[in-house]
């Protein structure tokens, strides 16, 4: 015996009438689940070498960020001040040593007082980031003559990325004869 279907009206009233489950709610953000954590270990460990690395030239000033950068910070035990290692390019090194009180007081100022109490200098290469970048200007074209000249050497070579190359060479090669 086939069973037909509910009217409308009836499907409102079997609906309203049976508890449904409540809908999923989906899962907190890894941020926001991570936040009491994170405010847990800030508050324990303070900012790391991460914090230092960011705004550097801010804390120690043109100069001195020219030849240092902050490596590690180095906490004894939980609690005491911590020993901040810098690394600075070559001869630079004495200089730095004589600022050092200085460059303390700076990073105390930043990560707060008695943070770190030690500064030990290591010499070895900077980061390439840590200089800043140059401007480059586009060099000129080269004149009607020359680039004439140019394509009527490379015209027996094929149409190829090696002839692509040769030409970018040969134009660099002419312009630094100028």
């Amino acid at each position: 015996m086939s069973r037909s279907l509910p009217t409308r009206d009836e499907a409102i009233r079997i609906l309203a009438a049976k508890r449904t489950r409540p809908t999923r709610r989906a899962p907190p953000t890894a941020g926001r689940a991570l936040n009491k954590l994170v405010r847990e270990l800030d508050g324990r460990f303070g900012q790391g070498p991460g914090a230092l690395q960011a705004r550097w030239r801010e804390i120690v000033g043109e100069q001195i960020a020219r030849r240092t950068e902050p490596v590690k910070l180095t906490r004894k035990r939980a609690g005491s001040a911590a020993a901040l290692e810098i690394r600075v390019a070559g001869p630079a090194a004495a200089i730095i040593q004589h600022q050092a009180p200085e460059i303390l007081a700076r990073v105390n100022l930043f990560l707060g007082e008695g943070a770190v109490d030690k500064l030990r200098i290591v010499q070895g290469p900077l980061r390439a980031a840590a200089t800043p970048p140059t401007a480059r200007r586009k060099p000129p074209p080269l004149d009607a003559a020359k680039e004439a000249e140019l394509a009527r050497g490379l015209e027996t070579v094929p149409d190829s990325p090696l002839k692509t190359a040769l030409l970018a060479l040969g134009r660099g090669v002419m312009r630094r004869e100028r």
